[in-house]
Parts: structure tokens; sequence; C-alpha cells
């Protein structure tokens, strides 16, 4: 089976290294030639040379050089995995297998952007690893593996992350022998249970004090690295925060959110919120002292 691989991020270098170790014929992997458009962009240059797979990099996953360059690979089926830009339907219809898609969501449930980012800070509980066939909308098609993906309190982002692709590492050896066999079996999500991500702006990470604890804890581990932090601004000045505990102190109902209670000698400060107390353990350096208000 003739396999072209999209993607440009950590997922896609792990996924394509699963087709590689699986000794899959891919015949081709298209990538983003703009490495900052995500966070946990990957250049899949190296592995690609290493492995003898053609490689193009490209601004516009659409335009008349991308699709020459699939139609010429002549792929019995294109796995997208990671990749920010919507496919045309001119690319959808080269693979006689079709395309498959990634996400890192309980689909329908929770489409759209930043998928990792908004399951960490709305504090869920578990999500899923869904690989499902691509058509032209967001994440909407038939389902055709997903397993699902606990989260558990002491998880940020990247050690939610690992555990994900280790699943889907499974997960795709198990759909490859499937669709080779012709035995896939196709689940078509329900539209009325969906809901749709949108895109994140840097307001979104903004740590505000008068948040509770576990809102302000669930921010930061889902911005942390290598992400962009979360922040709060302290005399015009941007602090970005990687790492925080909740703390419980007795006795200070009647202290304002946004006051420091404490700085210790390791840089470490504990601040009231709007329920209970954070302590910041990693952040940028900031001169504050016991009373301060952030």
């Amino acid at each position: 089976m003739r396999i072209l691989l999209i993607g440009s991020v950590k997922s896609s270098e792990v996924l394509l290294q699963k087709l590689i170790d699986m000794k899959e014929n891919i015949v081709g992997v298209v990538t983003n030639i703009t490495p900052n458009l995500n966070s946990d962009y990957v250049d899949l240059s190296e592995l690609c040379i290493y492995n003898n797979i053609e490689l193009m990099k490209a601004d516009n996953i659409n335009d008349v050089n991308s699709i020459e360059f699939i139609r010429d690979k002549n792929p019995d089926i294109i796995y997208c995995f990671g990749f920010s830009q919507l496919l045309s339907k001119e690319i959808i219809n080269i693979p006689k297998k079709g395309v498959i898609g990634f996400h890192p969501t309980k689909l329908p449930l929770n489409r759209g952007r930043h998928p990792l980012i908004w399951t960490m800070a709305l504090g869920l509980k578990e999500t899923a690893s869904t690989f499902f066939f691509i058509n032209e909308g967001a994440d909407g098609g038939d389902i055709i593996s997903q397993e699902i993906v606990p989260i558990y309190y002491e998880d940020d982002v990247m050690g939610l992350y690992n555990r994900m692709l280790k699943m889907a590492q499974k997960q795709v050896e198990k759909l490859t022998n499937e669709i080779k066999k012709g035995n896939i079996v196709r689940i078509k999500q329900d539209d009325t249970k969906a809901n749709c991500w949108r895109k994140r702006y840097k307001e979104d990470g903004k740590i505000d004090w008068r948040m509770s604890s576990y809102n302000i804890y669930n921010l930061v581990r889902a911005l942390t690295r290598p992400y962009v932090g979360a922040h709060f601004a302290y005399k015009s000045k941007d602090i970005k925060v990687w790492k925080v505990k909740e703390r419980i102190i007795e006795g200070i109902d009647n202290i304002e959110p946004g006051k420091v209670l404490e700085v210790l000698n390791d840089g470490t400060f504990t601040v009231k919120t709007g329920s209970n107390c954070i302590q910041v353990l990693d952040s940028d350096a900031i001169e504050i002292e016991v009373g301060d208000y952030l």
C-alpha cells in the first residue's frame, strides 16, 4: 500500500517513525515550510533523508505544486497527522482509500483548534486518541479508531501529549493493517453532539488572580513548555509562568485575590486567588515582596 504523509509537528514525526519501523511503503511526505506556525513544530527533513523518503515543503498544502507532488506519488492512502490547514476536495479525492486524520479528542466532541491546550485548560478528566476519514469540514469525518486517554491531576500538557502518542502508535499499526485487509469499520459522527473549539489568543493565557486556584493550575499546565506559557501582568510587563501548585492556607478568607503571601529564597512565591492559593514554582524572574499585589 502506497502511503503519503502530511504533517509538521511532534505527532507527525512519531507516527511517521512508527510507519517506517513497520516497513510500510511511504512514497512521500509533505510538511510546512514555516516553522513558527506551531509550538511543537518538527522538521521532518532529517528523518526523510535518512530513510530515502521524498519530502516537499509547502506554504499552502492546496496550491498547484503541492497537489501535483501528491498526485505524482499516486498514494493509495494519505495520512494527515498534525497539519493546521484544511485539505481541499481535490487532494481528498486523490487517494483510492481516502485521507485519514488524527485528532486528540473524543470526537465528535471538541473538534477544532488547540485541542490539547483546551483539554487541559478546561480541566477535563479524559480525552481520546481518534483517527477518522477527512472530509472538507473540520474533524467531522467517519471515525475508524478511537481510544480513551485518561487525564491525571499531576499531568501537564506534555505528559498528556506523550501518553496520547503512545496510544496513537498502537492505533496506527492496527488500522494500517486493517486498511490493507479491507477490514476498516467506519462510524459516522453524530453532528448533534459536536462542538468546535475556537482559536486561542494571548488573552486566553492571562492569569487573573480572581480565578480559582484550580482554574489557574489548569491554565498553567495547559500552556507550559513547549507552548507559549501562561502569563500575568506586573508593572506593565508580562511574566510567564511555567509551573504552579495549589495550596490551602487557613485564615485568609479576608485577603484579596492577587496579594503575595509568601516569597521564598528559591524564588518561588505564593499568591491568594479567588479560592485558595497558588504557589508559583517556575516563572520569569520577578522582584516582589510579601504584601505586594499582582
